[in-house]
């Protein structure tokens, strides 16, 4: 496992891309049709940003590297979750959009990751435009074992937060985020490539 260099050219990009949200300038990655695969390269960091409970006030601590193992290049989310302050998440997340989420007739039905990690529980968190506040997403839970592994979430097991009775439209989504959540523990989870399927 060999990691990228991104002391200051990652951390240069990380805080420009925060910047360049702050201002509203577009980071967004869109997938055309028969495009819907979103795997990580030497170039990714352009399109994903680190955000923590810190934006409102908690504590937990962490940080994303893309790292490189043989072939594969992946983003690698690290550090403490901590519920103090009414906080509790870290998160690398994008802007993302597809040109259409029909392709022969067929909508798109869910999301694949190929991950790794340290045997915790991770979700992946969407927002879509149809939102009706700020912390309004759609959630999956999953298992990031040691080993590589690619994991399907349907969309139809997604969950909208506080609301059950909506279900997730993949042509109203504007960010996916990959997240760990909601307790105490250490986080350790990569990412290499995210796809939506349908």
């Amino acid at each position: 496992m060999k990691p990228l260099i991104l002391s200051k050219v990652g951390t240069f990009c990380f805080l420009l891309i925060t910047f360049m949200l702050t201002l509203g300038i577009n980071t967004r990655s869109i997938a055309s049709e028969g495009d819907l695969s979103f795997p990580f390269n030497s170039d990714s960091g352009k399109y994903w940003q680190y955000v923590s409970d810190r934006v409102m006030g908690g504590v937990s601590d962490g940080q994303v590297n893309l790292e490189q193992d043989g072939e594969i290049y992946y983003a690698r989310l690290t550090g403490n979750v901590s519920t103090r302050n009414n906080g509790g998440f870290i998160q690398l997340r994008s802007g993302i959009s597809f040109a259409n989420s029909e392709k022969d007739g067929k909508n798109l039905q869910g999301v694949r990751l190929n991950v790794r990690g340290n045997g915790e529980n991770y979700e992946i968190h969407i927002t879509t435009n149809d939102r009706t506040y700020r912390g309004d997403y759609y959630s999956a839970t999953f298992k990031a074992d040691f080993d590589w592994k690619m994991i399907d979430l349907p969309f139809n097991k997604f969950k909208r937060k506080r609301s059950n009775n909506t279900k997730l439209d993949a042509q109203n989504i504007t960010r996916l985020g990959i997240v760990a959540y909601g307790r105490e523990y250490v986080a350790d989870i990569s990412v290499s490539t995210i796809e939506f399927y349908y």
